[in-house]
């Protein structure tokens, strides 16, 4: 029994470990033992974990070995308690160590790849750009270099007529600047205090009125290759744009022939799956190992596929949606397959990152 993987899930606070460890521990058949740990749980010196996991009917805390291979669940910038845990481990052996994305980051790393024609012009917010992109392109979106959830995007439109209309959340602006006040000063009030992204809005195809976009899962399993879990769509709540408060959640598929013909669908839904693919690999590529990514997309009025952007620690009660539901035991059986496919990895201890 002891000869089983053992996998560690990290969490970021202690009350969260039953809750993460019910959810992977239900979906799963695995041959493995399986914790879920915080940081604070961590014995450094004893090189020991106090963890919580489920035994005969009964949640159980108590002490673990440093696991053979660890999920992290953690939403973090950077990889300090990862790196830690790897120089006892193995290299590798923890995946999503960075999963709180920067967004310029991964928008210039997808500008420079094959993928560049699916990214929408992006820039660092500044001075010199803010009304140059929104004169440019007449709607863009200003999204903090960090974020998640919508918080703090504002969708900025220019009118027929020069006013500037600013929206948070909603479509109805919360701001208007007319055109004969200092907008740019304005602008560069509301948006001090944080670092931005400003990227080129796009006209989405929209769906019974509503606006909606593409929700990509990519996830690595038990052979260790990049494979496509789901694909779905958040459907916004009506005069909203923010996709991520969502009246609805509805698989791709069942979607699709409300507006596109089935060759059509066809067509999109193969894009959908390399692209995708090809964004979590050229994430991987500059962030470490990943085991599991969200790619958004819009698709607009030409039925042209945009990456809105990735996703390091992908939501899953979107997965609870009735057209949804046939997804869950994959999505959180996936992570802990591919956890089993490292801990067999040959052990790389050296840290020369």
């Amino acid at each position: 029994m002891e000869n089983r993987p053992l996998v560690g899930i990290l969490v970021t606070k202690r009350n969260l470990r039953k809750k993460t460890l019910a959810l992977y521990q239900k979906y799963h058949d695995l041959n493995l033992r399986l914790f879920a740990f915080s940081p604070a749980d961590i014995q450094w010196k004893a090189q020991r974990i106090i963890g919580m996991t489920r035994r005969k009917d009964r949640w159980v805390e108590r002490t673990f070995p440093f696991p053979n291979a660890v999920y992290n669940r953690s939403f973090n910038k950077k990889k300090i308690t990862v790196r830690r845990l790897e120089r006892s481990i193995g290299r590798n052996k923890c995946f999503n160590a960075i999963n709180y994305f920067n967004k310029w980051e991964l928008h210039d790393l997808l500008k420079q790849s094959a993928l560049h024609s699916y990214v929408p012009d992006t820039s660092l917010l500044n001075q010199e750009n803010i009304l140059e992109m929104i004169n440019k392109y007449r709607l863009v979106y200003i999204k903090p270099l960090y974020g998640s959830k919508g918080t703090s995007v504002h969708r900025v439109e220019l009118k027929e007529n020069g006013d500037i209309h600013i929206s948070l959340h909603s479509l109805a602006p919360k701001y208007i600047y007319r055109k004969e006040e200092h907008s740019r000063q304005r602008m560069e009030d509301l948006f001090k205090g944080k670092k931005y992204v400003v990227q080129q809005g796009i006209r989405m195809k929209p769906l019974n009125q509503c606006v909606f976009d593409i929700r990509v899962l990519v996830q690595k399993g038990r052979i260790g290759e990049w494979t496509v879990s789901a694909v779905t769509c958040r459907v916004a709540y009506e005069h909203y744009f923010n996709t991520s408060v969502c009246t609805a959640v509805r698989d791709f598929e069942d979607v699709a022939p409300q507006f596109l013909s089935s060759e059509e669908t066809n067509r999109i839904l193969r894009s959908l799956h390399e692209v995708s693919i090809a964004a979590a690999q050229a994430a991987e590529n500059r962030m470490g190992s990943l085991g599991e990514i969200s790619v958004d997309f819009g698709i607009d009025e030409q039925h042209k596929l945009w990456i809105i952007e990735l996703n390091g620690k992908p939501q899953k009660k979107i997965y609870n949606a009735p057209s949804c539901v046939k997804y869950k035991k994959l999505i959180y059986k996936q992570p802990l397959e591919y956890a089993s496919y490292l801990s067999r990895q040959e052990n790389d201890k050296s840290d020369d990152r």
